[in-house]
């Protein structure tokens, strides 16, 4: 019986940018055929200055695209059917130009054409000079087309062929190949079927109308949490704070702004929740009076007093409901770490504890990047600093391991 290839029957559209590394593009092709893959390839005009059509075309064993308006590829409208056809488009080497133009939406070329056009996952390895590609113009462009759901991968850092060294580098050939294959694989879902709730974001408490009391949480912690849930096969429910991110249609979101309302909403949650899991960071006090009016400054007094109550406590309230779901707690701390996330989980009855310090300035509140230390009853995992959609899948591991085990009992 034959074992069929990782990427076997998959369909990928190879869009080749005019840069040095251009020349990785046909070694590149030939191992994503050798797995498997049915590939097209699509050239920039500069694309061809470094290397030949008829290469591409050897090493693909299909006619090259490189022209929007090919009269013969048109009467077939070969552009939107090429579109149609890719299950993944890997840009690979995208340069600066080409991903400045995607990212303004442009289309008076055939690749950035394919991209609008296409419904299909697109992937940009971006590969420039190191300084073209630590400019901000190239590092919001690239920011803008991951928020609107590009994926990147890479630079490398290294020597270049200018001679400096530094980010900018395409990913060897092997390393993108390993990528395609691990794009394909089917995910495992532990958590098929298994209701998740998870809170994310700060909250919002009113001082008057126009002010309030909140933190620098951005959700993306929560939010990640969410889609690796997702993609491990859960049904989904995000409780969310007042923050600037989109899930995916099939996540449930429900928008709230205090804690008393992510409390009740969680609450209201609990009859349906196998796992919740308390990402927000939920303000722990209230002013005790809200303003109708906004609060005018005063000529004759230099202070202001404001009155704060404790607000609810979400994951304690949850944890020590009548059938209580799987609970996760989160302790973002500055100091003595260890120490007050295991005083918490204690404390609020938690099946588990994920701990961050948010006093380190490259992971926890605003940052792209995060590390956890993981503590329940008797056992600690350790998750060191990466993005937090690694950190999402990574901690979701360890919630689906020990939450099984429990439903095992």
């Amino acid at each position: 019986m034959r074992t069929l290839l990782p990427l076997e029957g998959k369909k990928i559209l190879l869009g080749v940018c005019g840069g040095i590394a251009a020349y990785k593009s046909a070694e590149l092709t030939r191992r994503l055929i050798d797995q498997g893959a049915q590939v097209r390839i699509v050239m920039t005009a500069s694309a061809k200055e470094f290397i030949t059509p008829l290469t591409m075309q050897a090493v693909s064993g299909h006619a090259i695209y490189d022209s929007l308006l090919d009269p013969q590829a048109e009467a077939g409208m070969g552009h939107i059917e090429l579109a149609k056809w890719a299950d993944l488009i890997l840009v690979a080497p995208a340069t600066a130009n080409t991903v400045a133009r995607l990212r303004a939406g442009m289309a008076d070329e055939l690749l950035t054409t394919l991209c609008i056009a296409s419904a299909s996952p697109i992937v940009l390895a971006p590969a420039m000079n190191q300084q073209m590609y630590l400019s901000a113009a190239t590092q919001e462009n690239l920011k803008v087309l991951k928020e609107r759901g590009f994926t990147i991968w890479g630079p490398a850092q290294g020597l270049q062929a200018c001679g400096d060294v530094g980010p900018g580098r395409l990913l060897e050939v092997p390393e993108l190949v390993e990528l395609c294959c691990e794009f394909f694989a089917v995910p495992e879902q532990p958590l098929s079927g298994v209701n998740v709730v998870i809170t994310a974001g700060p909250t919002q408490e009113a001082i008057d109308p126009v002010r309030y009391i909140s933190n620098h949480s951005s959700g993306k912690m929560g939010f990640s949490l969410a889609e690796a849930a997702l993609a491990m096969g859960a049904n989904v429910t995000v409780i969310a704070g007042p923050v600037n991110l989109t899930l995916p249609t099939n996540i449930n979101r429900l928008n709230v702004k205090s804690a008393r309302e992510m409390h009740q909403a969680a609450l209201d949650s609990l009859a349906t929740t196998d796992i919740f899991i308390a990402c927000a960071a939920v303000a722990d006090y209230r002013t005790e009076e809200v303003h109708s009016e906004k609060m005018k400054k005063k000529a004759d007094t230099d202070t202001i007093t404001l009155t704060l109550v404790k607000n609810p406590d979400i994951i304690a309230d949850v944890a020590s409901a009548k059938d209580r779901p799987f609970c996760v707690g989160f302790a973002a701390e500055t100091n003595d770490v260890e120490a007050y996330a295991l005083g918490k989980l204690q404390r609020k009855n938690l099946d588990l504890i994920a701990a961050n310090d948010v006093s380190v300035s490259t992971q926890g509140f605003n940052s792209d990047n995060n590390a956890l230390t993981v503590f329940s009853k008797d056992s600690r995992f350790d998750i060191p600093l990466s993005s937090k959609k690694e950190v999402a899948i990574q901690l979701l591991k360890v919630v689906s391991e020990q939450f099984n085990k429990t439903t095992k009992k």
